[in-house]
């Protein structure tokens, strides 16, 4: 069972009024329980290793009323001139070669094609991000030092 299948579980059986749900299958035990008067769902996870002794459950409180959904970008008609330049990799982004060193860029920087953008970290590798376009940065969309995942927007640029 994959973590999308057990998120719609967790939903199916909040929306349900049911009190609590019980799910054992081969290798894996799942025990959701939610209270009406706080809409909260409280989710037990145990997966069991065959070589292995048994896991401590994991229990994840989760509220339930509006889902969490990746943030929405700005309105086309305020960005559909620029063009978003997006991490690479899942890391540490870093804004500074160095903690003593100046920013690589700011908002209003002016930037060429090959031009270091920022650093990020993955595993003790700090691995330099260069810009692919020509233009003039708008809006840096991450705070130094953030975790950044795979395919996130880092900056807006202007490319005129």
């Amino acid at each position: 069972m994959d973590l999308k299948e057990i998120q719609n579980l967790i939903k199916f059986v909040a929306n349900s009024g049911v009190a609590e749900v019980k799910l054992e299958m081969d290798d894996v035990k799942i025990t959701i329980r939610t209270t009406l008067e706080g809409n909260v769902t409280e989710a037990t996870y145990l997966q069991m290793p065959t070589a292995q002794p048994a896991l401590q459950p994991a229990v994840v409180p989760q509220q339930i009323a509006p889902v969490a959904t990746p943030a929405a970008p700005a309105p086309p008609a305020e960005n559909s001139n620029y063009i978003t330049i997006k991490s690479p990799i899942i890391g540490t982004f870093y804004r500074k070669p160095s903690p003593d060193k100046p920013m690589f860029v700011e908002v209003g920087s002016t930037i060429a094609k090959g031009n270091v953008l920022c650093v990020i970290e993955a595993m003790k590798l700090f691995n330099e991000i260069e810009s692919e376009v020509s233009g003039k940065i708008v809006k840096i969309l991450v705070d130094d030092m953030s975790p950044v995942e795979y395919d996130q927007p880092l900056f807006l640029v202007d490319p005129s």
